[in-house]
């Protein structure tokens, strides 16, 4: 809108700063014509008067009521002869420097007219000055001069009145922009309202019907149908993992008892690291279904709850303490611990996954850390393992990524789980690593409560 008043404003100048210099420009141009004319009309009559001393008493009964002007006479030889303001400067030389018209005239013959300033006066004045010529015979000058305020205040009055109708312009074009603005402006304000809600997750959000021009209906029927397509896919798409999840749980369960019997009931040692082997790809498998479950599982409605990081901690270093000691690694817990938004299971499965992920990939010293940081509460799982490059640490919370250094098995979805997990409670996750090459850190960051 701001920018529409200042084309607006643009515009009237433009077209309002030429229109008042031609007009200034007109009226001198007419004020000098006219004069000029009269001028030539007063040498013809004072031509047929007579040059004569009697001239003085013509010039003065004739002219001396000239509005705002003077009538002078002077001969060849640039002597006045008749003032229509009196006999005061009578026999004076008025062809002077000052008075450039007379000699102009008296050099050419030729009638002239020119606005200039008076020093006699202080101001602008219009001369025309005409040649008396009488029976062929170049005899003298008139000269008419007027001053030039009356002019110069109409031309003054009339820029007023441009100026007073370009911002009544302005004005009804800022009212009317203003209405256009407000006809535009709503409905795109309800289409980025709806936007934003459905960008938020909302698959419900619908622009509904939109009024204005025939293009913004358009795009608000086009949204509503996108987010309506949209809506449909991802519901089928959750549908689809949440059934597979649970159908895959009950063949899984059967195949692992299977496995376990088999491995009870044989003797041989080939078939039994065979069918380890078999059960330990099982159990990655229900794994992979319990992970698949949490990412289709849907952000309940309502607020955060408050979470203890330092409880989380603890419970996460007795449930993986034994698993990490098999397996050659150790679990240390360090840190302020404090409160943060979220929900309990979710911080509980984000660790699960952090330990998972630093068990299986670099198994050693690894700690859990939590504290405080520029106004947020932090949870972060730090190994001594090979690391991850700089080129794939913005990827790796990626679904189903794998580095290209990544070992055999694993799925790709653990920290995008735990991304995901971050983000439903307004949170969000970062991946580092202390040295290049030494360990790598992931941390998560979460609301505080205050």
């Amino acid at each position: 809108m701001l920018a529409f008043a200042y084309i607006l404003v643009t515009v009237i100048v433009a077209l309002e700063v030429p229109l008042a210099i031609n007009l200034d420009k007109r009226a001198q141009a007419e004020v000098e014509t006219q004069n000029l004319l009269s001028a030539q009309t007063i040498a013809e009559m004072v031509g047929a008067e007579g040059m004569t001393p009697a001239l003085q008493k013509f010039v003065y009964r004739k002219f001396a009521h000239t509005e705002n002007g003077r009538v002078i006479v002077i001969l060849p030889n640039g002597k006045l002869i008749a003032d229509s303001t009196g006999p005061t400067f009578l026999g004076q030389d008025y062809a002077t420097a000052d008075r450039p018209e007379l000699g102009r005239v008296l050099a050419t013959h030729a009638p002239w007219a020119q606005t200039r300033f008076s020093n006699t006066l202080n101001q602008e004045i219009m001369v025309a000055a005409a040649p008396i010529i009488d029976e062929g015979s170049f005899v003298g000058v008139v000269r008419l001069s007027k001053s030039m305020a009356d002019v110069q205040e109409q031309v003054r009055r009339t820029i007023i009145g441009l100026i007073v109708i370009g911002f009544a312009g302005l004005a009804a074009g800022l009212v009317i922009a203003f209405a256009l603005a407000g006809s535009f402006s709503r409905p795109l304000t309800r289409l980025a309202a709806a936007a934003r809600r459905l960008g938020g997750g909302d698959l419900s959000a619908r622009a509904g019907p939109t009024a204005g021009a025939r293009e913004i209906v358009e795009l608000g029927g086009s949204f509503d149908e996108m987010a309506g397509r949209l809506e449909a896919t991802v519901k089928a798409q959750r549908e689809f993992v949440a059934n597979a999840s649970h159908q895959l749980r009950t063949p899984l369960t059967g195949m692992k008892l299977r496995l376990e019997s088999a491995i009870d009931a044989t003797a041989d040692e080939e078939v039994r690291r065979q069918l380890e082997a078999a059960d330990k790809e099982v159990d990655r498998l229900a794994d992979i279904v319990e992970r698949l479950l949490v990412m289709a599982r849907r952000i309940e409605e309502g607020g955060p709850a408050e979470i203890d990081l330092g409880e989380a901690t603890s419970r996460a270093v007795e449930r993986w303490g034994e698993r990490a000691s098999r397996l050659g690694a150790t679990i240390t817990a360090t840190g302020e611990g404090g409160r943060a938004l979220g929900e309990e299971g979710d911080l509980d499965q984000i660790l699960d996954n952090l330990i998972d992920n630093a068990i299986s990939h670099a198994p050693g010293p690894i700690v859990i850390e939590t504290g405080r940081r520029d106004g947020r509460m932090f949870v972060a799982v730090e190994d001594r393992g090979p690391g991850i490059p700089r080129e794939e640490r913005h990827r790796v919370t990626d679904r189903f990524f794998r580095g290209k250094g990544a070992p055999p098995g694993g799925s790709g979805l653990g920290l995008a789980i735990v991304r995901d997990l971050a983000e439903k409670w307004g949170g969000s996750v970062a991946v580092d690593a202390p040295a290049e090459g030494k360990g790598t850190r992931v941390e998560v960051r979460l609301r505080a409560t205050s």
